[in-house]
């Protein structure tokens, strides 16, 4: 997402939010709780869901599951306002620290955890 576009997202979040009055109830605690519950929330829409079933719920839930991300985006988003964080430099900032973790000639096709294979000496 381009970087204005992401601030205009979090401006209309944060208009709709300032219009309800609902800024005393966005502490970055309750914020951070919220997100998890509605990262737990699309979560559910998957559970023991496998093959078949799982392509037949990503058709028929679709709005549900596109609900349940924006419910995300919106609360990371106001969680990012609350601390001043500016989401584009923390994920370009996290993917340089994750190069180092991960490099790519190391780890290509492996999902294990960075402390679980072998760096070259």
């Amino acid at each position: 997402m381009q970087p204005d576009r992401l601030s205009e997202l979090s401006q209309a979040i944060l208009d709709f939010r300032n219009e309800r009055d609902w800024q005393q109830f966005h502490n970055p605690k309750d914020l951070a709780t919220a997100l998890s519950i509605e990262a737990s929330e699309l979560q559910e829409i998957f559970l023991w869901q496998n093959g078949s079933e799982l392509a037949t719920t990503l058709q028929s839930k679709r709005t549900q599951i596109q609900h349940e991300v924006a419910d995300i985006a919106a609360y990371l988003l106001l969680l990012c306002h609350e601390l001043d964080i500016d989401l584009s430099q923390a994920v370009l900032d996290k993917l340089e620290h994750n190069k180092a973790k991960y490099p790519a000639d190391q780890v290509r096709g492996n999902a294990k955890k960075y402390d679980e294979y072998h760096t070259q000496d």
